[in-house]
C-alpha cells in the first residue's frame, strides 16, 4: 500500500506554538510529500496569520467550535487527503530526521497505530528540562509505560501518534475523555486486532506548557483516569498503575515511623531521591535541573497516586458513575 501521510495538528489559542511546530515542519530533511491539517479548536486567538507564513508546506486550516483535542482530532482525520495520520500536539517541534525516520521504521514493519518517544529539546526553560525528566526517565514511571517496545505492547500516546485511516475508520477514533483518549483508543483498536509499535527514532520534542500547578493538575487527572479506564478495559489492569499510591503512602508510613528512631524505610526513599539528582543533573548537566527533578517526581507521583486512589474508590469499589462523579474529565 502507499502511504500518504495527513499531520493532525488541534490547536487552542497557541499560534506561538504553531509558529514553532510549523518552523519544525519547514526544517525536515525529506523530499516526501505530507499534508499538515490543523485544526483551530474554537480558539479566540487563531493562527491563520502564522500559517500564512508557510505557503510552502501544504496546509489545511479548519475552524470549528471547541469540542476539545479528542473530536478536534476526529474531525481533522475526517476530512484529511492521506491515508495514514500523524497526530501531534501544537505544544511538539519535530527533529530534522522525523519524518524520514518514521516513513522507513513503516515500510520495514507497518503497523496501523504507532507512537514516538518524546524528549526535552536543548533550549527548553529548566522547569520543562526537570517535568520532562521525571515524565521520560527510566527511574520514574517514564520507566513502567515507556519500556515496553515489543509490537502490540506499547500504547502510544497523542502528543506523537500515527494512525491508519482504516484503523481510525474501524475504530471511530477518540472518545471524549480528556485525558485518557489516547489510550483508550489503542485499547480499543488491540480489541479489533489492531498491532501497535513504538519507532524510537520518531521521537519529538514536547513542549509542555506547564507551571507546578499545572503540571499538579495534569498529572492528578492522569490518575483519575486510569481506574476509569481499567473499569471500561478490564483486561488492561496493571499491578504498575499502583505503584505511585504505594509509593506516596510508603513515604508516609516510612516518616511516621522514623519519628519512633525507626528510619531504614526512609532513608530508602532518600536514597531514591539522591539517585534522580544525581542521574538528572549528569543527564542534563545541571544540579539546578537536578533538584528540580526531585520536586517534579515528588509532585507527579503525589498527584498521580492521590488522583488514581480516589478514583479507585469511588468508581471502582464504590461503583459512582465516572461522568457524574469527574465531569470535568469530559467533554459534551
Amino acid at each position: 500500500m502507499a502511504l500518504s501521510y495527513s499531520f493532525i495538528v488541534p490547536v487552542y489559542n497557541r499560534p506561538d506554538e504553531i509558529l514553532e511546530l510549523l518552523e519544525s515542519f519547514a526544517s525536515q530533511e525529506t523530499n516526501l510529500l505530507y499534508e499538515i491539517v490543523i485544526i483551530e479548536d474554537g480558539s479566540s486567538i487563531p493562527c491563520d496569520k502564522v500559517i500564512a507564513q508557510y505557503e510552502q508546506l501544504d496546509i489545511t486550516y479548519l475552524v470549528k467550535e471547541n469540542s476539545g483535542p479528542g473530536s478536534s482530532r476526529n474531525y481533522g482525520m475526517e476530512r484529511a487527503k492521506g491515508n495514514y495520520f500523524i497526530i501531534l500536539d501544537s505544544d511538539c517541534m519535530l527533529p530534522p530526521q522525523y519524518i524520514t525516520a518514521m516513513d522507513t521504521a513503516l515500510r520495514a514493519n507497518y503497523v496501523d497505530c504507532f507512537g514516538g518517544p518524546d524528549a526535552a529539546h536543548p533550549l527548553f526553560s529548566n522547569l520543562q528540562k526537570a517535568i520532562s525528566y521525571s515524565m521520560t526517565s527510566f527511574f520514574t514511571t517514564g520507566g513502567i509505560r515507556g519500556g515496553a517496545e515489543k509490537t502490540g505492547k506499547f500504547q502510544p500516546r497523542s502528543f506523537n501518534m500515527g494512525l491508519s485511516k482504516k484503523a481510525f475508520e474501524v475504530s471511530e477514533g477518540f472518545g471524549d475523555i480528556h485525558p485518557g483518549e489516547d489510550p483508550d483508543l489503542v485499547l480499543r483498536l488491540w480489541k479489533l486486532g489492531y498491532d501497535t509499535q513504538l519507532i524510537t527514532d520518531a521521537f519529538v520534542y514536547h513542549k509542555r506548557r506547564i507551571s507546578w500547578k499545572k503540571f499538579y493538575t495534569q498529572v492528578n487527572k492522569f490518575g483519575l483516569v486510569r481506574p476509569i479506564l481499567n473499569k471500561w478495559h478490564p483486561a488492561s489492569k496493571k499491578i504498575t498503575y499502583w505503584f505511585p499510591s504505594i509509593f506516596i503512602l510508603g513515604f508516609i508510613i516510612s516518616f511516621l515511623v522514623s519519628l519512633f528512631n525507626f528510619y531504614w524505610f526512609l532513608q530508602l526513599y532518600i536514597l531514591y531521591f539522591f539517585i534522580i539528582l544525581i542521574h538528572s543533573s549528569v543527564l542534563n548537566k545541571s544540579v539546578k535541573i537536578g533538584v528540580m527533578s526531585v520536586i517534579a517526581t515528588m509532585i507527579q507521583f503525589y498527584g498521580y497516586g492521590k488522583g488514581f486512589l480516589s478514583s479507585v474508590i469511588q468508581v471502582q469499589w464504590l461503583k459512582k458513575l465516572p461522568r457524574k462523579q469527574y465531569p470535568h474529565l469530559f467533554f459534551k
